[in-house]
């Protein structure tokens, strides 16, 4: 139960005003629903004759205990039988029931419409720190774990956990008033009958609870804001290399935040008229309980019936009412370690360190100046594989550095360690003198532009995933960014243009212009240090001469850091790193690499073959 309180202080806490509004309507509940079945029981038994006695009105005085405003009532009605007569002031009686009742399932309707916001509220809060979360995370951590899994625990985990608090607060606000004081009346009226129901209430507790559970039915609507809410997990999570290096978290978060908004409002219209069916139901079926007294009442009445009707009518009516809190109260009860087993895997995630952290006073890195230089440069996986060994090398401002090697070589691992998407093990990385540890990490990543291989573009409009790195970007901005990619024509051959929706992860794009799109969006971000990633390794070779001459424009008059299978594609690079096993084994220009004969002449000679 201790994890269970830390999760209310945590979520449910800014709700604290609805908690107040619950409990007060659960007692105004629970005291009407009794004030009706116990003002009935004795006006009926005037009315019936039975045990009547005379009452003598108490002038009314401040500090009226109960008992005596209870007499003058009964004197009242005793007064208005005498003056109209029994089944006028029986029919009057029951209207008057139907109204408390009215009232009753009002506050009842109110104290479960008062939780909806508690609930949808709980819900939106855990899925944006979740995906917060997701978006600071390094993509290390996304190496360890399976996306599905991830899905499952931002979508279904947090159901649970909404279902488990939910239910939980009912138990802790709703049914101990009611059980407390339906069982108080039930033993005042009758203690040998509410101790026979007490022996046997547990089975069948069990018998109702065994067969009263059902799935509720989902709206259409909001099943619809359920998808496009896991399409931008499932996209975020595709996409978090391009989010963080054109450094967008906050634009994502801000897209996820209108979204996840929009489910929530759906989903208060679906809860408020769930919860709408039980009180109009109970009221439908109390109105027709008065209906009944009255009609039984009026043959009852007659000469030779003289029956207790109204007490064990009023008794089966409250031992009816307390069914349903009881059976609540052990479905919560169930209910609360799968929400906590769920909240565990949901902390999984909410509490997973991030080793990519920023020093308290970073130094600025407001431009590129001079080159980018690795010193001694190791670094190892969490499993402890190391895959960089000692490197050192200096990328100067305005050249072309491409880096080649077998598959596992660690190219990949040694462009990523330079917008810090993970950190070295040993050794240091600087910009212009500066550590790139002690720099904020958006002043870094502002300095960068990334193609790879797997262009990943978003569900979105062309126009919007151009602009992806820039968010005022203008109309003329965009189209001069897709001319020098190559991209202006093909756009507007479409029906809408730049206002055409791609679909997801561009699938209405062919595979080249896939990556003029993503070359546009790096042009456009205009970064001073360009970083390509196998750019051209998935396309025919028809694309990859159109993109090869986008990426040419590209990275004029820009540093350029290159991973390149095809090496007919570095041979104008002013430097190749050729790696091996995590070591640079060779370096030099093209022709000077091929004239050693050494591993680059091999991998050379390779695909030449």
């Amino acid at each position: 139960m201790k994890a269970f309180w830390k999760i209310l202080r945590r979520y449910v806490a800014p709700y604290k005003g609805y908690l107040g509004g619950s409990v007060v309507l659960n007692i105004l509940s629970a005291v009407f629903n009794v004030f009706s079945f116990s003002l009935l029981i004795p006006i009926l038994q005037i009315l019936f004759n039975v045990g009547a006695r005379q009452y003598e009105f108490i002038p009314w005085h401040a500090g009226m205990p109960f008992d005596e405003i209870t007499n003058n009532a009964y004197y009242y009605v005793s007064q208005f039988v005498e003056q109209y007569g029994q089944s006028r002031v029986l029919l009057g009686l029951c209207l008057v029931f139907i109204a408390i009742v009215l009232i009753k399932v009002a506050c009842y309707f109110g104290a479960s419409a008062v939780m909806v916001p508690i609930r949808t509220g709980v819900v939106r809060d855990l899925r944006l720190e979740i995906y917060r979360k997701i978006l600071s995370l390094p993509l290390g951590f996304f190496s360890q774990e399976r996306k599905g899994d991830i899905i499952a625990r931002i979508s279904g985990d947090v159901q649970e956990v909404e279902t488990s608090i939910t239910s939980t607060i009912e138990m802790l606000i709703k049914n101990p008033i009611l059980i407390i004081i339906y069982l108080g009346v039930l033993f005042r009226m009758s203690w040998q009958l509410t101790l026979f129901v007490i022996v046997f209430a547990p089975l069948m507790i069990f018998v109702i609870s065994a067969t009263g559970r059902r799935l509720k039915a989902d709206s259409a609507e909001a099943q619809k804001y359920w998808s496009d809410t896991m399409s931008q997990v499932d996209e975020t999570l595709g996409g978090l290399r391009i989010i963080k290096a054109f450094r967008a978290e906050r634009r994502m978060d801000e897209r996820f935040g209108r979204i996840t908004e929009d489910m929530r409002r759906k989903n208060n219209q679906v809860a408020v008229r769930q919860a709408s069916a039980h009180p109009v139901s109970e009221f439908l079926g109390s109105a027709m309980i008065a209906i009944v007294l009255w009609f039984g009442g009026t043959l009852i009445l007659g000469e030779h019936a003289v029956i207790d009707a109204p007490t064990f009518m009023a008794y089966m009516a409250i031992l009816y009412s307390v069914i349903q809190p009881i059976k609540d109260l052990s479905k919560a009860a169930y209910g609360i370690p799968k929400g906590l087993a769920s909240m565990e895997r949901i902390d999984a995630i909410l509490q997973a360190g991030n080793p990519i952290r920023e020093v308290p006073d970073p130094k600025p890195l407001d431009g590129f100046r001079e080159a980018i230089r690795f010193r001694n440069v190791s670094f190892s996986y969490e499993d402890g594989r190391e895959v960089l060994h000692g490197l050192d090398l200096e990328i100067p401002k305005g050249k072309t550095i491409a880096i080649v090697g077998a598959s596992g070589a660690g190219k990949s691992t040694l462009v990523d360690l330079i917008p810090r998407f993970y950190d070295t093990s040993s050794g240091s990385i600087t910009i212009d003198g500066v550590d790139i540890r002690e720099a904020r990490i958006s002043d870094l990543r502002a300095l960068m532009g990334n193609v790879s291989q797997d262009s990943i573009l978003f569900n979105d409009t062309l126009f919007n995933n151009i602009a992806f790195g820039k968010q005022d970007a203008t109309q003329e901005e965009v189209e001069a960014a897709a001319r020098i990619a190559g991209a202006h024509e093909f756009i507007l051959e479409k029906e809408e243009g730049y206002r055409t929706n791609i679909g997801d992860r561009g699938v209405k794009l062919s595979g080249g212009q896939r990556q003029r799109i993503s070359i546009a969006r790096a042009i456009l971000k205009n970064p001073p240090i360009l970083i390509l990633d196998e750019a051209t390794a998935s396309l025919d070779t028809e694309s990859e001469r159109s993109v090869q001459e986008a990426l040419e424009k590209l990275m004029q008059n820009r540093t350029t850091i290159a991973i390149a299978h095809r090496l007919s594609t570095i041979k104008n690079a002013d430097e190749i790193i050729v790696l091996d096993e995590g070591r640079i084994v060779e370096r030099g220009r093209h022709d000077e690499l091929i004239a050693k004969g050494g591993y680059y002449r091999k991998l050379h000679d390779m695909q030449a073959l």
